[in-house]
């Protein structure tokens, strides 16, 4: 059961990673934090499963690595500020 406690705080960990790193890329803040909570608690879960509860060092890390991968899916860099600057076409 303590696994599940571990993946909601990588969750909340990367959710809110994400909104502390790039703010401007998100339109809500509710967004980065439960995409990255759902996908970690998700792919913890199935790790668990498939590993029979092996080897939770790699639950750990699975749950992580895909929370950190999903946050970008609602990420919106068409609302980011531009930079300053000219682009280059070529």
């Amino acid at each position: 059961m303590w696994e599940t406690s571990a993946f909601v705080l990588i969750g909340l960990v990367v959710g809110f990673g994400a909104l502390l790193a790039r703010p401007e890329l998100f339109p809500t803040r509710s967004l980065p934090v439960g995409a990255a909570l759902v996908s970690a608690v998700l792919s913890g879960r199935l790790t668990h499963y498939v590993l029979d509860g092996h080897v939770p060092a790699v639950q750990l890390a699975v749950s992580a690595v895909v929370a950190a991968l999903l946050v970008s899916v609602p990420a919106r860099p068409d609302l980011a500020p531009r930079r300053g600057g000219r682009h280059r076409h070529a």
